[in-house]
């Protein structure tokens, strides 16, 4: 926080000097490497197909490729609009001094800042994923970030986790739900961690079977709940509600397979601090250079507040100059802190709307929040326009509380919208180049059959908000005889 340039800068040197004896480094010659502005200059931007045949060959146990020291653990990272799967090579140094680490620096500010916390007295749950092997001969496994975290802890750690990891790892979602609550029920249970649409699940049944209607009788010393992956907004209040505390703290973390980049640092910050000093050295592309085949960057003394940046790493993983996909914003500078804005793949914008998924989350916190309803999850999908039909949006979204009056809630939802969006409220103008969005109210487990048959229950796995195409939702009218 208080010498940011001087720890990405070391940053920077240590991953130059560990790759540089590697097929990677010796292609792009790190050995004469020696400033930031040569390493942008040098090495093309990267995404996922591009590093992926590297990534089959380490796969395969191929080793000093991307990294100096073995891989034998990836990460699957799923799209969700895709049935394929991503695996991201996961160093020994990206395990312990990017992921631990952060999550170790999480627990000591909340530590910090909760003086009279009770948080290792019990168990953590993580609601995670599962892991499978890869290739038997050479040790190569792979599994859902947090299945390889649990795999990867010390003992020490595991035992402030439950429960056994047998019953953590188990792949299949639906017998592992009901195993997750009857292994931990009984826990002092005083912090979880996970995704909210599945942490919402395991809550629920850990009261159905205990009988209770809050989730305080059951884990009385229950007080921190660490999430991420998805916004948080449209799960608060119900979260609240099931646990039964206002006095509950929240924290939200930044991690993906690629690395642990943020979390929150204070109870009350609404933003995210950037981890400078974990193995992972940042660029950012501005939104002006979005789609470009070689994108300029920006380094981090030379951002600024309020601009949308797509996110570029080069890790103690072996990615280099890798865009991670994500779109994020920067709140201030003296720290520097984030928000995570959305996806540079998931926004709508075929009107000259631009709507992004912060936009779309602080339309419908605040919609839900006038009419006092609940939601599960939603997804958002443009209408075009066509010789009948004049253009829009179409929101199919599944209530735990519907509104009373849909008729009353989808008017508050297009204009908090405009409100938040100028581009969005231009074309909404009078009607003429946008109608007033088509609200579908979706039945209880719509998109958890959704993503049932995609294979992707559980995990991290989440469903887009966003699509700039109508595949998804498509799909789910079908399946529900909706036109």
């Amino acid at each position: 926080m208080e010498y940011p340039h001087d720890a990405q800068l070391k940053v920077f040197h240590s991953l130059i000097g560990a790759a540089k004896e590697t097929e990677w480094g010796m292609r792009y010659d790190y050995s004469t490497i020696h400033h930031p502005d040569e390493f942008r200059k040098r090495i093309p931007v990267q995404d996922y197909d591009s590093l992926k045949p590297f990534f089959i060959r380490m796969m395969q146990d191929e080793q000093n490729i991307l990294w100096s020291t073995p891989i034998k653990w990836f990460s699957k990272s799923s799209g969700t609009t895709s049935d394929k799967s991503k695996f991201i090579p996961m160093s020994r140094e990206s395990i312990e001094d990017c992921h631990f680490k952060g999550g170790i620096d999480l627990l000591s500010a909340y530590c910090h800042n909760n003086a009279e916390t009770k948080l290792l007295t019990g168990k953590g749950i993580i609601v995670g994923g599962s892991h499978q092997s890869v290739d038997d001969s050479g040790g190569i496994s792979s599994g859902d970030l947090s299945a390889v975290l649990m795999q990867n802890m010390s003992f020490f750690a595991q035992l402030f986790r439950a429960p056994d990891l047998s019953v953590a790892l188990m792949s299949d979602w639906e017998k592992k739900l009901e195993a997750l609550a009857i292994a931990t029920m009984d826990e002092n249970v005083t912090n979880i961690s996970g995704v909210p649409t599945w942490t919402l699940l395991l809550m629920k049944k850990v009261m159905e079977l205990k009988g209770k209607n809050i989730l305080k009788e059951v884990w009385p010393d229950l007080e921190l709940y660490i999430h991420g992956g998805v916004s948080f907004t449209p799960y608060r209040s119900e979260l609240l509600a099931l646990i039964g505390s206002a006095e509950m703290n929240f924290s939200e973390t930044y991690n993906a397979s690629e690395g642990f980049f943020a979390f929150q640092f204070s109870k009350n910050d609404h933003d995210l601090l950037l981890h400078l000093s974990n193995g992972i050295y940042y660029e950012f592309i501005p939104s002006s250079e979005f789609g470009k085949d070689h994108p300029a960057t920006k380094l981090l003394h030379e951002v600024v507040t309020g601009e949308n940046y797509g996110l570029v790493i080069s890790t103690n993983g072996g990615l280099w100059r890798y865009v991670v996909g994500d779109t994020i914003r920067f709140t201030s500078l003296k720290p520097y802190k984030i928000l995570v804005t959305g996806r540079m793949k998931h926004f709508i914008n075929v009107f000259g709307e631009e709507v992004i998924v912060e936009n779309s989350d602080r339309a419908l916190a605040e919609a839900c929040r006038q009419t006092s309803a609940v939601v599960n999850d939603y997804t958002v999908a443009p209408i075009f326009l066509t010789a009948t039909q004049k253009g829009g949006h179409e929101w199919l979204i599944e209530f735990s509380k519907p509104p009373a009056d849909m008729n009353e809630f989808t008017p508050i939802l297009d204009k908090e919208l405009r409100a938040v969006n100028s581009d969005y409220d231009a074309k909404r103008q009078h009607d003429l180049a946008m109608r007033m969005p088509v609200v579908h109210p979706v039945p209880p487990k719509t998109f958890y059959n959704w993503l049932k048959s995609k294979n992707k229950l559980g995990g991290q796995n989440k469903v887009p908000r966003l699509s700039n195409d109508r595949k998804l939702v498509e799909e789910i009218l079908a399946g529900l005889s909706i036109k």
